[in-house]
């Protein structure tokens, strides 16, 4: 049975091949996470390997501010009890983007794959990914980018290109360098003119 990694040895792992993360940090109380909401509007997230969809489960709290931390980390606990074991995470808010999916996985055919899409719900609604067979090189990622339905979406007609290549191009090397991993979520990554951030992390091994 594959195992979900902690989010923080995946958060390590990705910005060890320079994959940018999102703020984030684990919480054990209401008062941590308005300390670290300090710097501006947060999100709280109970992660589980008994809960993997946190937003179809009512397990993602979003854009909260001073007394609606409390209650949402109160709602969140009482629903943990359910789930151990649990842990609840605590997220700067994402500034709005553009939100794809770069996700990995280990075919007993092929070996390692590689996907990109469009992020959120829409992957799972418009079915609009490309897909190919780790090591990729660049002229791979063009064609992965170019054959999405969305690609003047995802890349801001076409600005961003070459940022969301070299994405790809470090998960890929990540998937081929870590065996172990047998599938990898990154699912919002947020796009935006010039720069992005992974802000959900999921990998098992």
């Amino acid at each position: 049975m594959p195992e979900l990694l902690d989010y923080f040895e995946g958060n390590r792992l990705l910005k060890r091949y320079g994959i940018s993360c999102i703020d984030s940090q684990y919480v054990s109380s209401a008062e941590e996470a308005i300390a670290f909401s300090k710097r501006g509007p947060i999100a709280l997230k109970l992660i589980s390997s008994k809960a993997i969809h946190k937003t179809k489960s009512g397990l993602v709290k979003l854009n909260l501010t001073g007394s609606e931390i409390k209650a949402a980390y109160s709602e969140l606990a009482r629903k943990g009890n359910a789930l151990k074991p649990y842990k609840i995470i605590a997220q700067k808010m994402a500034k709005p983007g553009i939100e794809i999916i770069v996700g990995g996985k280990t075919d007993p055919q092929f070996g390692k794959l590689i996907l990109i899409g469009l992020g959120g719900i829409y992957v799972e609604v418009f079915k609009d990914f490309a897909l190919r067979v780790c090591p990729i090189t660049k002229n791979d990622t063009i064609d992965m980018i170019e054959q999405l339905k969305s690609r003047k979406i995802v890349t801001f007609s076409g600005k961003d290109t070459d940022m969301i290549a070299g994405v790809l191009l470090k998960v890929s090397k990540l998937l081929i360098e870590n065996q172990e991993i047998s599938e990898l979520d990154l699912n919002p990554l947020i796009i935006r003119a010039g720069s992005y951030e992974a802000v959900d992390i999921r990998i098992f091994k």
